[in-house]
């Protein structure tokens, strides 16, 4: 697999992720962009493209508005956690994307990759929840990177919610917590949320306090925030 790889603002070519994936055997070209100018470094990698003719381009945080600018035709994109309200892409995003991005992105929000696809109309598929900061160079994260990169050269249906390591595309994981304060009593009770089974849900529990019984209605938002209502 031919990969075109777009480091991120400030970076250099040789890092982790590139670096993983040529040593998984991949053709992987990662050409040194300006950090100061962002149309000169959008020409550097179209000059790098048009040479290498890859079959996926991956862009990371600036590299990602990088790979957005780049008229790639029908070669898919893979995004990680990409920087586009910091520096503005040139063009829509439009074709076979999937986008990486940490929850606990503490550079790049994840609500800027929600925002990202429902300005351009794409599935909540497309995003998907993997690592835990804004670099994404654990092993389980660049196996996510490695799926990625595959699924989308081979022209496959992305299999996001059957794929177990590929994680949720929303920022709360299947196991999360909410509270409510018991109509009765008035504490403050904790319970568990599984987000897989939907966006709105209605519980019956028992307050562990009083033992009267509550009916909660939890709305699941696709930022991951869970809010609660409850009623006697």
């Amino acid at each position: 697999m031919k990969i075109l790889y777009l480091h991120g603002w400030r970076s250099v070519p040789g890092g982790v992720k590139p670096s993983w994936l040529r040593a998984r055997g991949h053709d992987v070209c990662n050409p040194l962009l300006d950090a100061d100018d962002l149309s000169l470094a959008v020409r550097q990698a179209e000059a790098a493209f048009r040479e290498q003719r890859p079959d996926v381009v991956v862009g990371a945080s600036r590299g990602a508005v990088i790979a957005q600018s780049l008229d790639c035709g029908e070669t898919p994109r893979v995004l990680l956690c990409p920087a586009w309200k910091r520096w503005q892409p040139f063009r829509p995003l439009t074709g076979r994307v999937l986008i990486l991005h940490s929850p606990q992105d503490e550079i790049v929000p994840w609500a800027d990759s929600v925002e990202l696809i429902e300005q351009w109309g794409f599935s909540q598929d497309v995003l998907i929840a993997v690592g835990a900061d804004h670099r994404l160079a654990d092993e389980s994260s660049l196996e996510v990177l490695h799926w990625s990169c595959g699924v989308l050269v081979a022209g496959e249906q992305i299999p996001v919610a059957d794929a177990e390591m590929v994680g949720r595309p929303r920022a709360a994981s299947a196991a999360a917590e909410a509270s409510y304060i018991c109509d009765s009593c008035g504490e403050e009770i904790v319970i568990p949320v599984d987000v897989s089974e939907g966006e709105s849900q209605v519980l019956v529990e028992d307050c562990p306090v009083c033992c009267r019984a509550n009916t909660i209605h939890l709305d699941i938002r696709d930022d991951g925030g869970i809010f609660s209502s409850v009623e006697s």
